[in-house]
């Protein structure tokens, strides 16, 4: 891809590239796949059966601090660094990024700024996902292809990434926007929440806007005009800081990446997100329709 790497990538532009074997030390393809326990489904025994031609499986949970007790917390530098080495991608590498949810999008962008938060910015987000690709009659493989190793060199961009004591100086000090992107049901706490000991609810100060509304009927990220509209019907102003958070720090980047292609590259994620929050949190700090949480 000539001059500037772009966020996202079309279907039509990978399949080209599949079709002319451009995949390699400088086109790196991987499958993003995760999904909730609750789901049943086995990214990678689905990543075994079917995925484009040339892919990786990058698995968020095996790249990640195998030491903080949440689930796929940022690991440091130098794991990432080993991590996608091995996977052979280099420094110069385009990835591009895509997932096989229903939704047509839902890990892929955390993988997106992930890159990114370890100094990648040659990385793209497939457009529709593995959904996408099979309606645009991609072609797919079950066979593996193992790419040769390579170094890579990540240096961590640690402003990106908010913790638990900075979300509660900002609940305090209501300095910065923070947008929420779990379902509405989980925001409000009117829906459960996927893991058995958490409850749903928000913290105060947090705008919803659920990681689906990002997207079309097709799964599709929304054109540049409605995802500027959206933000502003939100009450966000894109000129000012702004973080996310979700329930454990994956579909927070999709607000990340709607800003991106507005030409907004800096929101950080709260990377423990609700999990953390409502872990570590005294009940006064949750705001809830359902059952509270216990003292």
């Amino acid at each position: 891809m000539a001059g500037q790497i772009k966020a996202v990538v079309s279907t039509q532009w990978l399949i080209n590239a599949v079709r002319t074997n451009q995949v390699g030390p400088k086109l790196r393809i991987l499958d993003a796949s995760w999904y909730l326990p609750k789901t049943q489904r086995s990214a990678q025994a689905e990543f075994a059966q079917r995925h484009i031609p040339g892919a990786s499986f990058f698995d968020i949970d095996a790249c990640s601090d195998q030491n903080s007790g949440l689930d796929h917390m940022l690991p440091d530098s130098t794991g990432f660094s080993r991590y996608v080495g091995e996977l052979g991608v280099s420094n110069d590498t385009h990835v591009v990024v895509y997932d096989g949810s229903d939704f047509g999008s839902y890990s892929a962008p955390r993988v997106w700024w992930m890159f990114r938060v370890f100094g990648h910015s040659s990385v793209s987000v497939l457009d529709g996902g593995m959904r996408g690709w099979m309606a645009d009659g991609g072609p797919l493989t079950a066979e593996s292809s193992r790419p040769e190793p390579t170094d890579f060199r990540a240096t961590l961009n640690r402003s990106w990434v908010k913790t638990y004591e900075e979300i509660l100086e900002n609940i305090r000090t209501k300095r910065v926007q923070v947008v929420d992107a779990r379902a509405a049901g989980r925001f409000r706490g009117t829906e459960p929440e996927p893991r058995d000991d958490v409850l749903p609810g928000h913290f105060p100060g947090t705008i919803n806007m659920p990681f689906t509304s990002f997207l079309d009927d097709s799964g599709k990220l929304h054109g540049a005009e409605r995802l500027s509209e959206m933000f502003q019907e939100a009450g966000v102003d894109l000129q000012k800081p702004l973080w996310a958070t979700c329930g454990s720090g994956v579909t927070a980047c999709q607000v990340a990446l709607a800003a991106h292609l507005l030409g907004h590259p800096g929101v950080c994620i709260y990377d423990g997100s609700w999990s953390e929050f409502f872990m570590k949190v005294s009940p006064e700090y949750i705001i809830s329709e359902g059952e509270a949480k216990k003292v």
